[in-house]
């Protein structure tokens, strides 16, 4: 049984993973009080309900991701060193973790985020539009939608993660430096 000060941590780590895997819907106060070991109303002691529980989870996880991605920006650099410090913040993060990034993206539109999570979120967009509105400026990103080409990166950074979380895949770092060259060839402008 966890201890008093870590049940909360176990709630937060078992709500994510059971969240990421399952979906909001699809998850219940049961079945992550049974994952963290605590009983169900141990979980109403730290968090309201279910909505304020995914709520302080998102905000929390977004605004770590968001740091990491601002944490030593380079925002002198060229637009591929900039990709380059985005592509190894999502490693980063990924590896530090878990489930938190695919949790952040599928959950980024859900009808239960409160304005805060928006917010939170609205601001992590604004940091990868900026950096994509910028290359597009210089022609050295592709002229299609900012959203798109999020999509397009996040897309495939995320199914390899899949596949290496499931052990068909080694994460080398010969196989990351491939994947971030892969998907800035995605994104680039081609002349």
């Amino acid at each position: 049984m966890p201890t008093s000060t870590s049940k909360r941590d176990h709630i937060f780590q078992s709500a994510l993973s059971l969240f990421a895997e399952r979906g909001f819907d699809a998850t219940t106060i049961p079945m992550i009080a049974s994952d963290a070991k605590v009983g169900a109303g141990t979980i109403y002691r730290y968090f309201e309900n279910k909505e304020v529980l995914v709520n302080t989870l998102f905000q929390h996880y977004a605004a770590l991701f968001t740091k990491t991605l601002e944490e030593d920006y380079p925002k002198d650099a060229g637009i591929r060193d900039q990709f380059h410090h985005l592509f190894q913040g999502m490693v980063r993060f990924t590896n530090e973790h878990e489930h938190a990034l695919y949790f952040i993206k599928t959950h980024n539109a859900a009808y239960f985020l409160d304005e805060t999570s928006r917010s939170q979120f609205n601001h992590l967009l604004m940091i990868l539009e900026g950096f994509i509105d910028e290359g597009k400026e210089k022609e050295q990103i592709r002229g299609l939608p900012s959203k798109a080409l999020i999509a397009i990166i996040f897309g495939g950074f995320l199914e390899l993660f899949k596949l290496i979380r499931a052990g068909e895949v080694e994460a080398t770092d010969a196989l990351l430096a491939g994947v971030e060259e892969s998907c800035w060839d995605a994104v680039r402008h081609h002349e």
